[in-house]
This record gives structure tokens, C-alpha cells and sequence, in this order.
């Protein structure tokens, strides 16, 4: 079993030391879900690799995501039987091997509208969608789907209204905590040897003629700047792709556009449900999802030019979204019955893709200078994949033979064990002293480390104890953020260690001090920077808040760039 390295601040200035230090094989920039991928997957094949995020793990596109792993049940309607395939078997491996602790299966109903032809024309789709992930030997466990009639939908989902349907199909599909997803992702390649370090920013590239030769990256926390050489640098900055190509001299061969998508959270009690639903729109889909106590509703796909750190959602973006909800819904969901928000950017494909390698029809990689290799597009649901095709083309400009890709057989941390340990959670919970329902959701957020939870809570029976107004999160969950996880800031913690920046009534106002005073020592801040976080943080749920009332774009753009990010510990 490999060692389960900790993200703790030790380890982060460790890793900041020695990636000065030799040459690395692989230099992966961005710390989403394609470049922790990718870093485990370099790292996996016995590379020296090092992984530079600017901000915190996940935290662009890969914390703000559907949060679902699915093979894409429109792409059938597209006739893109590959790309189905393909995240069909990630979406098995996920459940089955890779994260079974972190991915959960989640059923849809898909409501029918019209008598005689949608039945077979929907139907025929999701057979083939179940046959080709039986086909793909990694179904994951999941059950097939099943054909309703009008009263048994209304079972499933009494809050439907009874004409929005003639009839229904339930089908499973999977789910994911993104960000916690990916921060494990960075974690088990800093487990395989990988230099991780978030909160580090590529400055320039290093260069030999036209040959990129690493990077100069810049610590935010201390300003010190560091010469970090490799042999092949990847790029996998999601919507700052065009932006980090340009530090290279090269206009690249293809660009990313930004596709705003937009999410709310409402409580579990508006909607009477045992299922999600998946409804039509006149341009796409809209999910109602599951997630814990809450719904998620969305999602929306506008073009983004504005800021791309910190997306605003706007009034029309909730009101698009509330009604196509309420239009199958009998008691409407209004704008009050929105507690959490968040809006993400997608990284959609454009440009002169004829001189690229296509891979699919979601992804590009491409050399479009020696020694930096470039991986865009692509959906979260197939990040291995992405991942292993960045890492494949980096490894044709390195001198030695490299082996080939092991991941799809490599369990993130947490994953080994955990079946056996959530069989024996009254156990669990009977040792701990903590409910079984604590229990529960510690598993699922921390599979088989959950031990060293437990163990902190042994030493200090006040971490047992749930935080401020946000009772479904207990105080070592904050603490093991920073000492294990890598959280830097108050923010990466409320937003993306845990969830309850969405998910509490007030986003985490009421936490925010308390967990501030929790992982202050752990950070060494003294008071002034304790305050500074707290403040911050107050400040951005107050921008987003305002925003969220703002007629479009840009004036809800100018809001919540009102508050800045925070500034680091100096």
C-alpha cells in the first residue's frame, strides 16, 4: 500500500525546494483535474514530475462542475458512440476501482412529454447507452434502467406535475465531489513521488533557442521565485490555456474559449423526490441532482469573456434556470429558495484544429513548441484519459523509454479498503464515539483515511464537535484541510476542502471565524492575517450575494470583482 503523503505546509516547502533543485521529466502547470491527472500519471510511470497550480486545487472549472460522472447520454443523440464509450468505462472505473469512496452512483428520471414516439426513440438511447457500458466491462455496479408508467413516475417524483408527462424512464449515472476529487488526485501523485505545490504561479518560461526548458514559478505566499527545469513542460490551464501558450512565444494551434455554466443549490425539502430529473431545453439539457441535503440545478452554457477567476452569476442566469425547473414542477421554486450558488467556466475548443492531434471530439493535444506539450477541451468525466494522452505526447520528446500508462489500475488514496470499512461502520461508531451518521459521511468523503481523522479526534474530542451553522462538517474536517490537504487560505476550506460556502444557509458567514481560529496555528497566522481571512471571506459572500441580483454579465462581473482575493501571509 503506497504511503499517504500529507499536503501539509512542511511538505508544500519541501516540494517548492527540490523542484529548484536537478531536472525534472515532466513539468505540469495547473492543478484542475487534467493536471492532477496528469501528474499521476507521469508520476505513476517512474518520471520526476513536478505539478504548479496558481491558486488552490480545483480551484477553477474542476470545483464548479455538474459534479457528475456520466457518459454523456446526448452524445448518443449526436452519434458519437466513441466518446459515450469512452467515459462510460471511466464512469465504471471511477465507481468500481479508482474512487469508489468519492463517486456514487445517482438515478434521473426522464420525463415524456409526447404519447407513441418518444418511448422508443428515448428508450432505444438508453438501452444502448446500458448495453455499451455492460459492453465496456466496468458497469460499476450500477442497475439498468427501467420504463415508467405515468402514476409510477408520480411515485418517484410526486412534485412533477402530472401533465409535464405521459410517462417517464429512470436511468443511474454516477456523482463526484470535483474538488475533493481532484485535490485527491494531486495527493496520490505527491504519494508517488510528485512535487506538488498550489499557490505557485508560472511567471515566464525557461528557455534554449525555440525549446522550452521549464519555468520560472513564483511562491504567492512569500513572493520568492524559483528556476524549475524539466524536459517537457505540460500546459493544462483549462480556460488559461491561451494565456500560458503565450508566455511560450506561440499563438498555438488551437484556442479555448470560456462557456459559462451556471448552478443553484436549493433545499432537499422544495422538491419531492426519491430521484434527479433530466429535462430538455430549447438548447441543451438541465439537471435536478441529489447532492446531500440540497438540489443542484443547472446547468447553463453562455459565452464568457469577463473575468475567468472568479465567474459571476447574474439574476437572468436564475431566472433561466428556476423556470425551465418550474415548469414541471407543482409548487414553484422561487428566488428565496436559492441558498447556494456557483458558476463555472468550460474550456470549449476553437481554431485551427487541423494541424493538432484530435484525439476525440472533446480533446486536443498538441507540441506546438519543442518541449511544451498543450491539453484542452475534454469533459471532467474523461480527465484520465486527457491526462494519459498529455503524459504520451510528452513522453515522445523525452530521451529514454517510458512506460506505458497504469492508472485505470492505480486507486486514488482512500479508495483501498474502503468497501470493507463502510460494512463495518457501526464499528467504526462504536469506537469513535461518534454517530454512525458521522461516520458515514466521513467515509464518503475520506475513505480509508478516515483513520487519521478518528485519531485526531481521539487526541482532541473538541474536533468531534460540527462547526457553526454548518452541521454536517466537524471542526477536524477543517484542521485535516491544512495539516493533510492542502488548503492555504480560509476560503479554500469553506469553498473546496468542504462545501459549505454552497451548501449553509448563510454560505459559511457564521463558520468562517471559528474555522479561521482552527487553522490559524496549523498556518502560522497571527491575528492581523486571522482577521484578514475573515474578512475576505465575508467580503466575497457578500460580492457574490450582490451579484447574483444584477441584471447580466457585466454588471454582475464588476460586483463581485468588488472583492479582491485575499491577500497572502507575508
Amino acid at each position: 500500500m503506497v504511503n499517504p503523503a500529507a499536503l501539509s505546509p512542511a511538505a508544500r516547502a519541501e516540494a517548492l525546494v527540490r523542484l529548484g533543485q536537478g531536472e525534472l521529466d515532466v513539468l505540469v502547470v495547473g492543478g484542475g483535474v487534467v493536471g492532477s491527472g496528469a501528474a499521476l500519471d507521469a508520476a505513476t510511470r517512474g518520471l520526476r514530475v513536478g505539478l504548479v497550480e496558481a491558486r488552490d486545487w480545483a480551484s477553477g472549472t474542476s470545483s464548479r462542475s455538474s459534479k457528475l460522472i456520466h457518459g454523456g447520454l446526448r452524445y448518443l443523440e449526436m452519434l458519437d458512440f466513441r466518446l459515450v464509450a469512452e467515459a462510460l468505462k471511466e464512469r465504471g472505473l471511477l465507481l468500481g476501482l479508482l474512487a469508489p469512496h468519492l463517486v456514487r452512483p445517482v438515478s434521473f428520471l426522464y420525463p415524456l412529454q409526447h404519447r407513441l414516439w418518444e418511448r422508443p426513440y428515448v428508450g432505444s438511447g438508453v438501452l444502448l447507452y446500458d448495453a455499451m457500458a455492460s459492453a465496456s466491462g466496468t458497469r460499476g455496479g450500477l442497475p439498468l434502467h427501467r420504463h415508467l408508467l405515468k402514476r409510477q413516475a408520480l411515485r418517484e417524483a410526486p412534485s412533477l406535475r402530472a401533465d409535464a408527462l405521459v410517462g417517464a424512464i429512470q436511468y443511474w449515472d454516477a456523482q463526484v465531489d470535483d474538488a475533493r476529487h481532484t485535490m485527491f488526485l494531486a495527493r496520490t501523485a505527491a504519494a508517488y513521488g510528485a512535487l506538488v505545490a498550489n499557490r505557485t504561479r508560472v511567471s515566464r518560461f525557461l528557455r534554449q533557442g525555440e525549446r522550452v526548458v521549464g519555468a520560472v514559478v513564483t511562491d504567492l505566499e512569500t513572493g520568492q521565485e524559483t528556476q524549475v527545469r524539466a524536459k517537457q513542460v505540460i500546459n493544462a490551464t483549462g480556460v488559461w490555456t491561451d494565456d500560458t501558450q503565450s508566455m511560450a512565444g506561440t499563438r498555438g494551434q488551437f484556442h479555448v474559449r470560456a462557456s459559462k455554466g451556471v448552478h443553484l443549490l436549493v433545499p432537499r425539502d422544495r422538491i419531492n423526490s426519491r430521484t434527479g430529473l433530466i429535462l430538455r431545453t430549447e438548447k441543451s439539457v438541465l439537471f435536478v441532482i441529489p447532492w446531500g441535503r440540497h438540489w443542484i440545478i443547472g446547468t447553463t452554457d453562455t459565452d464568457w469573456t469577463l473575468d475567468k477567476a472568479h465567474p459571476a452569476l447574474s439574476s437572468k442566469d436564475v431566472t433561466y434556470l428556476l423556470d425551465h425547473v418550474n415548469s414541471v414542477l407543482t409548487t414553484p421554486l422561487a428566488a428565496q429558495d436559492v441558498e447556494g450558488v456557483y458558476a463555472g467556466l468550460r474550456p470549449l475548443l476553437s481554431g485551427e484544429a487541423a494541424e493538432t492531434s484530435k484525439l476525440s471530439r472533446e480533446h486536443l493535444v498538441a507540441h506546438p513548441v519543442p518541449g511544451l506539450v498543450v491539453v484542452a477541451g475534454g469533459k471532467y468525466t474523461t480527465y484520465r484519459v486527457m491526462a494519459k494522452d498529455a503524459v504520451d505526447e510528452a513522453a515522445r520528446g523525452l530521451d529514454e523509454k517510458v512506460a506505458e500508462c497504469i492508472t485505470e489500475r492505480v486507486p486514488l488514496l482512500g479508495a483501498d479498503g474502503y468497501p470493507a470499512l463502510w460494512n463495518s461502520r457501526h464499528t467504526l461508531a462504536e469506537r469513535s464515539g461518534l454517530h454512525v451518521a458521522r461516520i458515514e459521511h466521513l467515509l464518503n468523503r475520506y475513505g480509508s483515511l478516515v483513520h487519521e481523522l478518528l485519531a485526531m479526534v481521539a487526541a482532541d474530542p473538541a474536533l468531534g464537535e460540527p462547526l457553526p451553522s454548518s452541521d454536517d462538517y466537524l471542526a477536524v474536517e477543517a484542521v485535516y484541510a491544512v495539516t493533510h490537504e492542502g488548503a492555504r487560505h480560509l476560503d479554500d476550506v469553506l469553498a473546496r476542502r468542504t462545501r459549505i460556502s454552497i451548501e449553509s444557509w448563510d454560505r459559511g458567514v457564521d463558520a468562517a471565524r471559528t474555522v479561521a481560529e482552527l487553522i490559524a496555528p496549523h498556518l502560522e497566522w497571527d491575528e492581523a492575517q486571522r482577521e484578514r481571512e475573515v474578512d475576505h471571506y465575508l467580503k466575497r459572500v457578500a460580492a457574490e450575494r450582490e451579484a447574483q441580483e444584477q441584471p447580466d454579465d457585466l454588471t454582475a462581473d464588476a460586483v463581485r470583482l468588488g472583492a479582491p482575493d485575499i491577500i497572502p501571509a507575508r
